[in-house]
């Protein structure tokens, strides 16, 4: 498993994910949180997400295989959810609505669906196409020890960034999470439209 690690996959899933997680987008949410007066839990949130991820990195093939569905069609499918997602962040529009029940801060909407969404489920699945695990779940890892680190400092990185400033990160990022389904939707449905020809 050690000889898997390759640095420039982890760089790519890191990016990928840190595109998706997208907690510098998510600070002006947590702040409206914490004025509202709900307490947020930093370490609980971050192991909560990270324990999610996991499960779903591991356990989501499995659930595909149960339904039939290959890697290459899930990437596929991810790469509309990501366009979709990259869309509301250039845009400035919501296209995936949470009117699910807000009962706790910590748990929701911060770990899900914020961190450990649909988003991110997706992503794991998708990336799976292209890396090797071991690769991804250490760029998986690193990422929580980042969010961990904004969680914590929240209102420090706003006050340095500045509303512009993140609204600039959100802009970048959705243009870079645009380039992403353009890549994951290209290099899957050649896979797939070759296992068509050959069926």
């Amino acid at each position: 498993m050690l000889s898997s690690i390759n640095f420039q996959e982890i760089l790519s899933a890191f990016i990928v994910l840190f595109a998706v997680i997208d907690i510098i987008g998510s600070i002006p949410i947590i702040i409206n949180l914490k004025q509202s007066g709900r307490s947020l839990n930093c370490t609980k949130a971050t192991i909560l997400s990270f324990l999610l991820m996991t499960a779903f990195f591991f356990a989501g093939e499995i659930l595909l295989q149960l339904f039939q569905v290959d890697i290459a069609s899930f990437a596929v499918a991810g790469a509309f959810i990501i366009f979709l997602m990259s869309l509301e962040m250039i845009l400035d529009i919501e296209i995936f609505k949470n009117q699910g029940p807000i009962k706790e801060a910590t748990l929701v909407p911060l770990v899900f669906p914020l961190l450990a969404g649909p988003g991110s489920f997706t992503t794991l699945l998708s990336l799976r196409a292209e890396f090797a695990a071991i690769n991804i779940v250490i760029a998986l890892v690193l990422n929580m020890a980042w969010v961990y680190v904004v969680l914590s400092i929240t209102g420090r990185i706003e006050h340095l960034l500045g509303k512009g400033g993140i609204y600039m990160l959100r802009k970048f990022f959705g243009i870079i999470l645009l380039a992403i389904a353009v890549r994951l939707f290209t290099a899957n449905i050649s896979q797939l439209m070759s296992q068509l020809t050959e069926n």
